[in-house]
């Protein structure tokens, strides 16, 4: 992705001025852009010595590097994975649910819970996060006899932001992800229809075309007469099965 982004980029600037350049990617790189967010909070520890939004502060201690997070988010926000109805049997019976500050009244209306909107125990952010475990065991106990499909559809009427925890299961047969294009059913020529991710990126006036993958060697007649190969030679390899 960022290799693309670059020569898309290095491509533009040849037409604005004429140059050319080149462009490499390492893997290390791009996984570290990914990691920008921890990086970041590396840097707030670094200058005060805790990190709010963490479950460490302040019931715990930090030493000199971010610690794991576990279920927490980090990012900046509170924000946990919390058990819904049925996560005794089912692994995959959690929401992620954030406590953030614009959507703490929403939260508190959702949960029954509107006398916590004023109270100075819970107003605000810096208050909260002493009682924060609490929260989060509130919200746990309201999610107890609703699924996590049940507890989203309630939440998001408030506006709060959370999401369901999906296995890839639940992904594949995901109706708006199919609907999308995201997720794709395809031919196989031996082995029938199968699944694969679609384009990512939507466009107005294109759909991608995605296909299954050929069979080994299906192509290779038409591209040794690409490479200037003659009929007679390529009679003469499938003779010695080169290909």
């Amino acid at each position: 992705m960022h290799l693309a982004i670059g020569i898309l980029t290095a491509l533009i600037g040849r037409d604005k001025t004429g140059k050319g350049q080149k462009v490499a990617v390492s893997m290390q790189d791009s996984v570290l852009n990914l990691c920008r967010v921890k990086l970041r909070d590396q840097q707030r520890l670094d200058r005060v010595g805790y990190l709010e939004e963490y479950p460490q502060y302040p019931h715990g201690t930090f030493s000199d590097v971010v610690p794991r997070g576990g279920n927490a988010g980090g990012g900046g926000q509170p924000g946990w994975v919390l058990k819904c109805k049925g996560w005794e049997t089912d692994p995959n019976a959690y929401i992620y649910f954030t406590v953030q500050g614009h959507a703490w009244e929403p939260i508190c209306h959702a949960l029954g819970k509107p006398e916590w909107i004023e109270d100075p125990a819970y107003k605000t952010a810096e208050a909260r996060q002493p009682h924060i475990f609490e929260i989060f065991g509130t919200i746990e106990a309201w999610l107890a006899d609703k699924t996590k499909f049940e507890a989203v559809d309630i939440l998001r009427k408030f506006d709060i932001p959370c999401s369901p925890v999906l296995s890839m299961k639940e992904l594949a047969a995901d109706p708006s992800l199919r609907a999308s294009g995201t997720i794709t059913e395809v031919d196989h020529k031996a082995r029938g229809k199968y699944l694969t991710v679609g384009s990512p990126i939507k466009f107005s006036d294109l759909t991608p075309e995605i296909t299954g993958s050929p069979l080994l060697g299906e192509h290779s007649e038409e591209v040794l007469a690409d490479l200037g190969y003659s009929r007679e030679q390529i009679f003469h390899m499938k003779e010695m099965k080169v290909i």
